[in-house]
């Protein structure tokens, strides 16, 4: 048995769920609660990972594994599933900039909402958060320009889902990114101006591993 050290609101966290559905192995993880915080150690995770970060695998030797991209392509070799990260070849190098792509707008939302949540008011810097905002802005506008590659699966136009659905690692963590907007940063509206985007995730979303991965508070 697989153990993970997670948070149920961590983005990061539910790309590595939706990887375990996908490769078919989500049955084999056991969950360990932990209170994950950029400003205070949870020894719970720190005794498997020096940074205390989620999430941290922990493997039936007793070694672990962190951080999602790590994670992601171990449970994907794990399960078998060779689409998550296909071989060495253009398409494997599109998956791994979208992963790159995703996780960047990631870090930068986490870092603002953490100038707000995790830093004291008097201490807060609007400026830096802008510029944070800004970088999602910008990822947002390179996933709208992508949006016609990243429906490999092509959308069924009858149901409005993905007609063949086996995405890269690249696809999950854009879909992530997108549904933590929607979780963390509604007033954004990444929809608006975004339409080959908004297209392509309403039928990512749709798939049973991004559905039982929904994120939620503790």
């Amino acid at each position: 048995m697989l153990q993970l050290l997670y948070a149920p609101t961590s983005p990061y966290v539910r790309k590595v769920m939706v990887c375990a559905h996908l490769a078919g192995v989500a049955d084999q993880i056991q969950w360990l609660d932990s209170a994950a915080s950029p400003v205070r150690r949870d020894a719970r995770i720190a005794a498997h990972n020096p940074l205390a970060k989620v999430p941290t695998l922990i493997l039936a030797d007793g070694q672990a594994l962190y951080d999602s991209r790590v994670i992601c392509e171990y449970l994907a070799h794990l399960g078998g599933n060779a689409d998550l990260f296909p071989a060495v070849g253009p398409r494997r190098w599109v998956a791994l900039a979208q992963q790159a792509l995703g996780d960047g707008l990631l870090d930068a939302a986490l870092l603002a909402r953490y100038e707000r949540t995790a830093r004291p008011a008097e201490y807060q810097w609007p400026v830096w958060r802008d510029a944070q905002l800004v970088k999602v802005g910008a990822c947002l506008e390179q996933i709208e320009q992508q949006a016609s590659e990243l429906v490999r699966p092509l959308i069924d136009p009858q149901t409005e889902t993905l007609a063949t659905p086996a995405p890269t690692i690249g696809d999950v963590t854009l879909g992530c990114a997108l549904g933590y907007l929607d979780f963390r940063f509604p007033e954004l509206d990444w929809r608006a101006g975004h339409p080959r985007a908004t297209q392509w995730e309403a039928a990512f979303r749709k798939l049973p591993a991004m559905q039982a991965t929904l994120p939620h508070e503790a």
